[in-house]
């Protein structure tokens, strides 16, 4: 693959766009951590910060996420980081974002989640009037920890429902963490008015797309695996169920070590709803415009493909009926010009 340009073309940054596959602390640039270090007391250098994000592979980026994300300890911690977020969101003309904060890690550090809720409330609102972005929050819990505690991630989804939490999902290893461990709690999640989402297929065989389809997933993320079985793309495209696409995250984490090699265009090829996303930003030095530019030099996209792509973004959301129309008319007039 050719290098990609240092700065996204201005039709791309310009394209009117959503994201779905977001981690919140997969976002915190190594300059915001060096300020958030600094606020706790420390002197780390900005190299000792950058060293955090070197990693060699998938195992060594998990790795390096649960180092950053150690030092998020405060609510006002936790308002920071998602008011950058938005800043950023607005510079790359993305008008809606579906936000993943790792609840279940919260959980596990035994972290004041209600506090921590506070301060991404304050950022969500500042972020809205000081940018105009929408967010939209989906609670995520840590796969490998079981399914207990997922319920208890599900149960705090439910209870902020009406804060703009929109729904549930699980990543981290799939293998330890089979997607049908966790059907009690995704059928109490959906009765509760949760949306469903799930890792699956990142680095899961297709068995785990399939799984994930089992508990009812409206979206699946990354589903890099599930060109495998020609029969489960079939079945994507012909139900639509929307798949995030992460190119430079699979590129980055050796998960797809070719980009051309990624089956995206395929799945596009066949019909399947793909979106594309950058996942952890910081952590993959991307942007999405950037991945959109990526998708079209790599695939040979043309404009108009990716037009379809932005669109789609909105149109898998998880935005009530009217907002989605409200946004999908804004993208349509945006479009025609």
């Amino acid at each position: 693959m050719a290098s990609a340009p240092e700065r996204p073309s201005s039709f791309l940054r310009l394209l009117p766009k959503a994201e779905l596959h977001l981690h919140l602390e997969g976002a915190i640039d190594p300059s915001t951590l060096l300020e958030l270090r600094q606020r706790h007391g420390e002197r780390p250098t900005q190299a000792e910060v950058d060293q955090l994000y070197r990693y060699a592979d998938f195992a060594g980026f998990l790795l390096a996420f649960k180092n950053i994300t150690e030092h998020l300890r405060t609510a006002e911690d936790y308002e920071l980081i998602t008011y950058r977020l938005m800043q950023r969101l607005k510079e790359e003309n993305v008008l809606h974002a579906e936000v993943y904060v790792s609840v279940g890690v919260c959980l596990w550090r035994k972290q004041d989640f209600a506090a921590i809720f506070e301060g991404l409330d304050r950022g969500r609102t500042r972020g809205a009037r000081d940018f105009g972005i929408s967010l939209l929050w989906i609670f995520d819990a840590v796969r490998q920890l079981g399914a207990e505690a997922a319920q208890k991630v599900f149960e705090l989804a439910v209870r902020y429902q009406d804060r703009h939490v929109v729904g549930i999902g699980v990543g981290g290893d799939e293998l330890k963490g089979p997607p049908e461990i966790f059907r009690d709690g995704y059928a109490w999640s959906a009765d509760h008015g949760m949306r469903l989402t799930a890792h699956a297929g990142e680095t899961g065989p297709p068995e785990s797309v399939w799984g994930a389809l089992n508990l009812r997933a409206e979206r699946i993320g990354h589903g890099l695996t599930a060109f495998h079985d020609p029969d489960l793309v079939e079945e994507l495209g012909q139900r639509q169920v929307p798949v995030e696409i992460c190119l430079t995250s699979n590129f980055r984490t050796g998960l797809c070590p070719n980009l051309s090699d990624h089956p995206a265009k395929s799945y596009f090829d066949h019909g399947v709803m793909i979106t594309l996303n950058t996942d952890d930003p910081a952590m993959f030095g991307t942007t999405l415009a950037r991945e959109y530019q990526v998708a079209q030099q790599t695939f040979g996209f043309t404009d108009e493909h990716l037009r379809e792509l932005a669109r789609n973004s909105f149109e898998a959301s998880f935005l009530p009926a009217e907002k989605k129309l409200e946004f999908l008319d804004l993208f349509d007039a945006a479009a025609a010009r």
